[in-house]
């Protein structure tokens, strides 16, 4: 980790950001920053996003997250940081 301290971020996207492949763009930025951790479609319709790795990778991505792909139109952001899972071992599209 180069001395760079591991940490997560767990996020809600809101604003049009299903059926856009927020959710596989996402998790090929993720995977280009060398994160951990998940995505996911909720059912009132915002995307819930986990990522952890070196701390200025986990910062890119939850920017990122402000913009999304194209055809996203995200209106807000919440993110909080959290202590990262062990269990992790890649980026993942779930349920």
């Amino acid at each position: 980790m180069n001395g760079v301290p591991e940490v997560a971020a767990h996020a809600f996207v809101s604003g049009r950001v299903q059926g856009v492949y927020f959710r596989q763009s996402c998790r090929r930025e993720a995977r280009r920053l060398h994160l951990l951790g998940w995505v996911r479609n909720l059912p009132d319709g915002r995307v819930e996003v986990w990522a952890q790795g070196e701390e200025p990778a986990v910062d890119r991505l939850v920017d990122w997250l402000w913009a999304g792909p194209a055809n996203a139109a995200v209106v807000g952001v919440v993110s909080e940081t959290v202590p990262p899972d062990p269990q992790l071992q890649d980026f993942l599209i779930t349920n």
